[in-house]
């Protein structure tokens, strides 16, 4: 009774807003804006001291500003499959993979809104990296492709695509009348980055933040400083494109979103469940279905919650698939359910095991603590040393190559460093718990502590009882075939295949 009643008044809190967006006559705009590889941290809005963000920090400023959002899969291709389709990673099959495909059997938020009559579009990265055909797909799900502007990039690194010109393009065949949805994904801050960008744009090295899984000293600096550019590339994106709606009129109509695909390209970041892997930047503006503008939300959320959110906003039925959470209710500033805890997951992300095996962990983070499983702890958690069983003929092939995991590398036995190289490179056991407060940076386990039983046997079961509400394979048993479906990634070592399932 209780979720019925939970239902009944999140479709009226719903219905509720979009007759106030609707006062026009016309349903509101969506413009999605999403970075590739940026830590909740950097934005000047979340605190970080040197990073220029003008753009992310108004729509904060002048919507809402989250604290606690999370990315569904810490890899590129997963998540965003996940925000398309209001799905946890592991609901979607092939798609809980990087370089892989998305099957058209899943629906998602931009079809949906299509079939209502939106005109959808994309540019830059969207629904990437893997193949669409395999999945019966022949346009990117996240809209057709808006590609003609190109720009002269600042700096090596930089994509030469005008995304921002590119939206404006967008606009200019949209009819006066028509409500859109539009996908601005910029490759940026991927890597690689143009060494001493970040020097040569006046970054001060000392005021530069470094986690405390980083060594300190000045290469790693400099290689923060210098992904830092190119967060500020893409905010500087939004910020055009934010424009380009003022001067048609259409800002006070958009529901404006900034956020990133997951956690920033750095050992024990991007591909793991930590923080800096997982949590990402998101603020959220839309003047006339936003309750109370300018609050900072504490509740937790995942990404995936936009695609039912986006929905909801424009009064468009939401599939019953999708097993994600609307967040028009933290709209309305009146929380019909609990938020306080995100889910984390992931499977395989790069190929970087004998036989192209994945390492499949589930997360769950709540306020206080982050409690993972590994499900198969024997296995190199950032990919194997050994770089002739890796697709990218790399070591520790989950991580991109930088400065920082270089440095890492070759000082692994020096005092200051090697403990550090361990959390990075090393094996974990099949479970992991870490205080938030006082581990920030996640770098003590937990787990097994006398101290801290309780609080483990807690979070593990809310994990496994969400995994099986949720219908995870892992879990509730039934095909587990993430080791075995293709990989579509470009193969740099010879004769790499994956292993057939036996």
């Amino acid at each position: 009774m209780r979720t019925r009643m939970i239902k009944i008044t999140s479709g009226l809190l719903a219905f509720a807003l979009v007759a106030g967006s609707l006062v026009a006559g016309k349903r509101p705009n969506i413009l999605f804006c999403i970075s590739d590889d940026q830590s909740y941290a950097h934005t000047g809005a979340n605190g970080d001291p040197v990073v220029q963000t003008p753009a992310f920090d108004r729509i904060a400023l002048e919507g809402l500003r989250f604290t606690h959002a999370f990315c569904d899969a810490p890899t590129c291709g997963p998540s965003r499959s996940a925000i398309l389709t209001g799905q946890s990673i592991w609901r979607l099959e092939e798609a809980g993979n990087i370089h892989s495909t998305l099957p058209a059997k899943f629906a998602t938020y931009t079809d949906e809104l299509r079939k209502a009559g939106y005109k959808v579009g994309a540019t830059g990265k969207a629904w990437s990296p893997g193949r669409l055909e395999p999945g019966g797909r022949t346009e990117n799900p996240a809209g057709p492709l808006y590609e003609g502007r190109t720009l002269e990039p600042s700096f090596q690194g930089i994509r030469n695509t005008d995304y921002a010109g590119n939206f404006e393009d967008f606009m200019a065949e949209t009819d006066e009348n028509e409500s859109f949805c539009f996908w601005l994904g910029t490759s940026e801050p991927h890597r690689s980055y143009q060494d001493g960008a970040g020097l040569k744009t006046g970054k001060d090295l000392s005021k530069i933040v470094v986690p405390g899984v980083f060594p300190d000293n000045e290469i790693v600096r400099s290689d923060i400083a210098d992904y830092l550019v190119e967060v500020e590339h893409f905010d500087s994106m939004v910020a055009r494109a934010i424009e380009s709606l003022e001067k048609r009129g259409l800002l006070e109509n958009t529901i404006i979103v900034v956020t990133s695909d997951h956690g920033m390209p750095f050992p024990r970041a991007k591909a793991s469940l930590y923080d800096l892997g997982s949590r990402v930047p998101l603020a959220l503006r839309w003047p006339a279905g936003i309750a109370k503008a300018g609050r900072e939300v504490d509740s937790f959320v995942n990404l995936s919650d936009l695609a039912p959110t986006f929905l909801a906003a424009t009064g468009v039925e939401i599939p019953r698939m999708m097993s994600a959470r609307s967040m028009t209710d933290i709209f309305a500033n009146q929380e019909t359910t609990t938020r306080d805890a995100s889910y984390v997951a992931m499977e395989r992300h790069d190929g970087c095991r004998a036989g192209g095996k994945g390492y499949p962990c589930r997360a769950i983070r709540t306020e206080n603590f982050l409690y993972i499983h590994n499900f198969e702890p024997t296995r190199w958690p950032s990919g194997s040393p050994d770089a002739s069983v890796c697709a990218r003929a790399i070591p520790y092939g989950e991580i991109d190559d930088s400065p920082t995991k270089t440095f890492m590398m070759e000082n692994r036995d020096t005092h200051g460093v090697a403990a550090l190289a361990e959390l990075s490179f090393g094996m974990r056991p099949a479970e992991e718990l870490y205080d938030i407060a006082n581990d920030p940076y996640q770098m003590t386990n937990l787990a097994g502590s006398r101290d801290h039983q309780a609080i483990q046997k807690e979070l593990r079961a809310r994990l496994f009882d969400r995994l099986a509400e949720t219908q995870d394979p892992r879990v509730v048993g039934g095909t587990v075939d993430w080791d075995y479906y293709p990989y579509y990634g470009r193969v740099r070592t010879e004769g790499w295949t994956v292993d057939e399932k036996p």
